[in-house]
């Protein structure tokens, strides 16, 4: 249950970022629901690997990399998933940085 929860409020937490945010568009809420699906798949098997072959440079950035490497994870969910489109990389940074923060905020008025 706490799963499904976690789905629900992530899906809301995009629609909120995306309407906050206008170089970012989402359909409808189900094609939010496909999205958390979609990142969460991108976050648990490609994120981890391409952190590893970054960590040269995330070191010498001290980790502001990371950012760059979540912004460009998103634009590639906006490729798979049809109803999501990312204007360009700076609306990819800011959705990254925006949806973290209303996350956090809907995941703590959830508890």
């Amino acid at each position: 249950m706490k799963i499904f929860t976690n789905w629900l409020i992530s899906a809301l937490a995009i629609v909120v970022t995306a309407y906050v945010l206008q170089g970012v568009s989402v359909a409808n809420f189900w094609v939010a629901l496909v999205l958390v699906v979609v990142l969460g798949v991108i976050n648990v098997f490609v994120r981890p690997v391409l952190l590893i072959l970054t960590l040269p440079i995330n070191l010498i950035t001290l980790g502001l990399f990371t950012f760059v490497l979540n912004a460009l994870l998103i634009m590639f969910a906006g490729v798979i998933v049809p109803g999501f489109t990312v204007t360009n990389f700076w609306w990819a940074l800011a959705f990254s940085l925006v949806l973290s923060l209303v996350n956090v905020f809907l995941g703590r008025l959830a508890k």
